[in-house]
């Protein structure tokens, strides 16, 4: 061990106030601006939280660890991380609003844990408006490795669960920590083997110890178990190293926009990873799934919402994108031909590629023709292009441009930070796309191809794509009908000839308070909208993720959880300049509004983590009270949206992609659950049979489609618990017997009848939701039926509940089909009813899976 203070062994909340003397001296510090400037550094990637608090010198970019404290954490983080900060800066007499910059440890290490860590930070720092820059959690460890005077080889290995860890070998010298490869994961004992074979004195820390210390015995000598995770200090470090390697600059927001930090993964999702396997093989029934025409899943999409979509893709419009498949290796094999000639790679040379974990395929295509290709070999943190290939016939309509992003969306998720390819020299149009999406040329190989033409090589950061939200689509729901006007007459006197440059925002004093920004992200939607005191939703933002999941035929968890990671910024910033635009403002921050709403529970763990740690690192850096919101409980409230009057007692059908029941309503917060689903819900069962008859995801709009051609009376399917007496449902049998019907009927030879098949199931589906329904009004005696949820939209049913309504003189009240599915309009509306209750969240509150409505309040 070299020279360095001690760091002391961690402890269930410990707290190291660290003296300025161990980094620097505290008088540049204090004259930096005329006042003290602070960063505030957490991690949650591992089984620990750490917090360190620094103060930053601009003049020599050095930052002056104050405080730092970790405690162990177990599955516990998203309710001790904020309580934990806040008792630390409360300690260290130090101000959120004295806060400059937010250092995040972006991993690798549990996926949660790093998700949790990300999205507090973001919230915190779009609160705050400074600077999130993400430093790497095993550089964490290094550094504060290299404080407690480790010197010399060091590896760190984390824990990546699966018998897999993330090792990363630094060379710990008197000057500081240099690492000498990129992030990357490997089963544990391979990783053992490597670092035994190298030459010479090996330290070795990481997390992964705890698990695998005999396995890596060989290969080193462990450092002390309080130096085996991140610290405040060992990321206020890192921090410092990439300052002054003008990698980062915690005092420039511009730059260190939270929108763009993003965690590192090394892996692909399970389900990426297993269908690159599946469509490596050349078989045809593992191929077809899930390929839908891009503009056929924007129709569906506008059947279930009245929205105007801004920054779609027109460009591209008619092409399918999807990894490269087998099946279609020989014709990127011809395409290839014809567009390198003497260069091109053969189709065994491309299959072999499609087996490789670090390489990355895409393939666009223009009905079953492919259009377009890349491929990209992941590298040391760098993703090489080895191919971009776009049929000329189809050139000019962004295809290359969206296939470098698909690449290096993948190849980013791999770990690569950075991209490179080759160029001919003579192909000017090339060299300018590249250029385009950031690249810039470094150097030649001369005569590098097969003519002897010089290759021009190019690098730069990764060409991702920058035209929407995280690659989705941006959906602006439209204003309540009869309500946009008033919003405008609220704020209208001179308040929108306001200054732009203004320091502060002047909302208009005739603005109904409170002002409350809520979150959405149960599921696969990323929604914010703001909400008004006289309950005007003045924007209500929706980003999708539908073209994300349609090509595994449902929702993926892991893929929702990392959209909503990449979306949360650019949709709430998205919510407060549509919401800036209809209040005749020149702009709304954070600082104007009164809470901070959120879908808290139930719907995809995963999901719903993001969201909340978001929400409350927002709530928290603005000062704003903290509000959660049970999402069925929002699909109540979304019958307010298109009916402002409405108001209980009613009986409410709410039937979705994850729940099917009825509901009775005796009073705004006060449910009674007369029935739910044992088994499959509604909007669950429609998706799988869309997927048995091939019709892609999601399954409701295009289920309706079909059946509006077929007969509903052509199949006798079964009308499970119709007359069972209570109110239950069960729509497992019905699925189950429909995909036998088809299996049936594809055994004997014949060709499906889809829209009989799905007229005769959608049938099924509403004679059981009505009879219960009617069971419902006439126990309860209500006179008022509502719906909710995203089978709501679907007009077979919302005529037989008219009709209902109609034979037994009850009014039907119908929530608009931009309110049906997941939304954040509906979560406002809940959250303002909370305010004016006083009924806040603390900062230890956490997501949950499952909720009942009942207890909604």
């Amino acid at each position: 061990m070299g020279e360095g203070f001690e760091v002391a062994p961690h402890e269930n909340g410990r707290v190291t106030q660290v003296g300025q003397d161990q980094l620097g001296s505290s008088r540049a510090t204090a004259a930096f601006d005329g006042r003290r400037r602070y960063a505030l550094a957490f991690d949650t990637a591992n089984e620990v939280i750490a917090i360190g608090i620094g103060n930053l010198c601009a003049d020599d970019h050095t930052v002056h660890p104050i405080a730092s404290a970790e405690a162990s954490a177990h599955r516990v983080s998203n309710t001790q991380l904020l309580p934990r900060i806040e008792a630390l800066l409360t300690e260290s007499g130090i101000a959120r609003d004295q806060l400059a910059c937010v250092v995040c440890g972006r991993g690798p290490g549990s996926f949660t844990g790093v998700r949790i860590a990300m999205a507090t930070a973001k919230g915190i720092a779009s609160a705050l408006g400074v600077a999130l820059v993400g430093v790497s959690s095993l550089d964490a460890v290094a550094w504060n490795a290299y404080a407690a005077g480790a010197r010399g080889a060091l590896a760190v290995v984390a824990d990546a669960m699966r018998k897999e860890v993330y090792p990363v070998r630094y060379a710990l010298g008197d000057d500081g920590v240099r690492r000498l490869e990129a992030d990357r994961v490997l089963k544990a004992e391979l990783a053992a083997e490597e670092l035994a074979a190298d030459d010479g004195e090996l330290l070795i820390a990481g997390d992964a110890l705890a698990k695998y210390a005999e396995l890596f015995a060989p290969a080193g000598a462990t450092l002390p178990e309080h130096l085996w995770a991140p610290t405040g200090c060992g990321l206020l470090l890192a921090l410092q190293a990439a300052w002054r390697g003008g990698e980062a600059d915690p005092l420039d927001a511009h730059r260190h926009d939270p929108a763009f930090a993003l965690p590192v993964y090394t892996r692909l999702s399970d389900a990426e990873e297993n269908e690159r396997i599946r469509l490596a093989k050349n078989d045809p029934k593992n191929l077809a799934a899930g390929v839908q025409e891009v503009a056929q899943r924007r129709d569906q999409r506008a059947s279930m919402h009245d929205t105007a979509v801004l920054n779609a893709r027109p460009a591209a419009d008619g092409i399918t994108y999807k990894p490269l498949d087998a099946a279609h290796v020989a014709p990127a094999a011809a395409l290839d031909a014809q567009v390198l000639s003497e260069d091109a790679w053969s189709a065994r040379l491309i299959a072999d590629e499609l087996l490789r974990a670090d390489r990355v395929w895409w393939a666009g295509y223009e009905g079953e023709a492919l259009a377009g290709y890349a491929g990209g070999w992941v590298v040391d943190g760098q993703v090489q292009i080895l191919k971009v290939g776009v049929d000329p016939s189809q050139r000019r309509r962004g295809i290359a441009r969206e296939l470098l992003a698909r690449v290096a969306a993948d190849a980013r998720d791999l770990g690569a930070t950075s991209c490179s390819l080759e160029v001919r020299a003579a192909n000017g149009g090339a060299q300018a796309l590249y250029e385009s999406v950031g690249l810039h040329a470094v150097g030649r190989r001369p005569r590098y191809y097969a003519d002897g033409e010089d290759a021009v090589i190019m690098e730069g950061p990764l060409p991702l794509a920058g035209h929407d939200v995280a690659g989705m689509e941006l959906q602006v729901q439209p204003l309540q009908p009869g309500r946009a006007a008033a919003v405008g007459d609220q704020v209208a006197g001179g308040t929108a000839s306001c200054d732009a440059a203004e320091a502060s925002l002047r909302v208009p004093s005739s603005l109904s308070r409170p002002l409350i920004l809520a979150i959405e992200s149960s599921c696969d939607e990323t929604a914010a909208a703001i909400v008004d005191g006289a309950g005007n939703l003045v924007a209500d933002v929706v980003a999708s993720q539908i073209d994300f999941h349609a090509r595994f035929g449902g929702v993926v968890p892991e893929i929702a959880s990392r959209k909503h990671v990449e979306a949360i910024c650019g949709v709430c910033d998205e919510c407060f300049d549509v919401a800036a635009r209809n209040l005749g403002v020149p702009r709304l921050a954070w600082s104007d509004l009164d809470a901070v709403g959120v879908t808290y529970a139930p719907g995809l763990l995963g999901a719903l983590v993001v969201g909340v740690a978001f929400a409350k690192g927002a709530a928290w850096g603005a000062d704003l009270p903290f509000i959660g919101v049970n999402h069925l409980e929002g699909h109540l409230y979304a019958n307010k949206i298109g009916s402002p009057d409405f108001a209980p007692p009613a009986i409410v059908s709410l039937v979705s992609g994850g729940n099917t029941l009825l509901v009775h309503m005796l009073d705004w917060g006060d449910y009674e659950t007369l029935g739910a689903t044992i088994d499959d819900a509604v909007g669950e069962a429609f998706d799988k049979v869309a997927k048995a008859l091939g019709l892609g995801y999601p399954g409701g709009p295009v289920i309706s489609r079909c059946a509006a051609k077929g007969n509903p009376k052509a199949i006798p399917f079964p009308r499970a618990m119709m007359h069972s007496g209570d109110l239950r449902f069960s729509l497992s049998g019905l699925k189950t017997a429909v995909v036998s019907y088809i299996n049936k009927e594809r055994a004997a030879g014949r060709e499906l009848d889809i829209p009989d098949i799905a007229a005769s199931f959608q049938q099924a589906v509403v004679d059981v939701q009505v009879k219960k329904a009617r069971m419902a009004l006439e126990q309860t005696g209500a006179r008022e039926l509502c719906l909710g949820g995203g089978v709501a939209a679907n007009p077979v049913l919302r005529e037989a509940y008219q009709a209902l309504c109609d034979k037994l003189h009850v009014h039907l009240t119908l929530p608009p089909l931009s309110a049906c599915g997941d939304n954040a309009g509906m979560i406002a509306l809940v959250a303002l009813d909370r305010y004016r209750q006083g009924a806040f969240f603390g900062l230890d509150a956490d997501a949950q899976a499952h909720a009942s409505l009942d207890e909604a309040y």
